[in-house]
């Protein structure tokens, strides 16, 4: 890609980055051609589809959240690198309301531009969840799909005004009911994310 053309295709992810901060996923693509000076044409040139245009905005995310998932499993006990790294997942996907919509959407199907990324990033934290289990810290009943589907729950309350300030007693609550031992050196409170404000 030449230069220019990297230096446009950032500028419009740090434009899209914000738009979709301030106004979730839905917000419009012409709004951010808009925002970006630029015509509706030049962003699908770069981005044809919505969701293109998320996987490239979400990708380093997703990568960091992964990576962050191999480290805690080197560096921490079983429990704390779990309740760490969904502490982690549930507070970076409040920062874009609505993304874990399309990324429960996403991770079902394989045609879509976020699907190898969500399946990436799943993984990450089954591998997590299975460590924890192994070591009889963590219930057995559950799998990497379930607590996929519980950091996109824990999002969705994040992204709710009313029940915004409720989140984080309920980051404890369902923490804690993942794990087996009441004994993690990391405790729910202190694990709990920011609620999304």
């Amino acid at each position: 890609m030449r230069a220019d053309a990297r230096k446009n295709r950032d500028h419009l992810l740090a434009v899209a980055g914000t738009a979709i901060a301030e106004h979730g996923v839905d917000v419009s693509l012409r709004d951010i051609a808009r925002r970006a000076d630029v015509g509706l044409a030049t962003l699908l040139r770069h981005f044809p589809t919505r969701e293109a245009l998320l996987d490239a905005l979400l990708r380093t995310s997703f990568d960091e959240l992964t990576a962050k998932a191999g480290e805690l499993e080197a560096s921490s006990p079983p429990e704390d690198a779990l309740v760490s790294w969904l502490r982690d997942c549930v507070a970076w996907t409040t920062e874009y309301r609505g993304a874990t919509v399309l990324m429960a959407a996403a991770i079902e199907d394989p045609e879509s531009a976020l699907h190898a990324s969500c399946v990436t990033l799943r993984a990450a934290g089954a591998r997590l969840l299975t460590r924890a289990q192994a070591a009889d810290m963590a219930r057995s009943d559950i799998d990497g799909a379930d607590l996929f589907a519980l950091v996109a729950m824990l999002a969705w309350l994040g992204d709710q005004p009313s029940l915004a300030p409720r989140a984080d007693h309920l980051f404890g609550v369902v923490a804690s009911a993942i794990l087996t031992s009441a004994e993690s050196s990391t405790p729910m409170g202190d694990a709990a994310p920011r609620a999304h404000s």
